[in-house]
């Protein structure tokens, strides 16, 4: 019979929650977000490099909102 796993219990905030839920939710959410924003605003973005880099100032903007309301919602949730 194989040794059983560790458990961990952490005090606080549990980080690795709040990264994994970060990723997954900056996905889901960012790229509609960003599909939208870019249909929305009527920016051009003709070659690959501007819609990129569109996609990625938008998508930093969304992740660091998504992650802050995440740690808060983590923050709310321990107390």
């Amino acid at each position: 019979m194989p040794e059983p796993v560790e458990s961990h219990d952490p005090e606080g905030v549990d980080y690795g929650w709040v990264m994994q839920t970060t990723f997954v939710l900056t996905i889901v959410v960012g790229a509609p977000v960003v599909a939208l924003l870019a249909f929305a605003t009527g920016v051009a973005l003709p070659t690959w490099e501007s819609r990129v880099s569109f996609a990625v100032r938008v998508g930093a903007l969304v992740w660091f909102v998504v992650a802050v309301s995440v740690f808060a919602y983590a923050r709310r949730a321990e107390e």
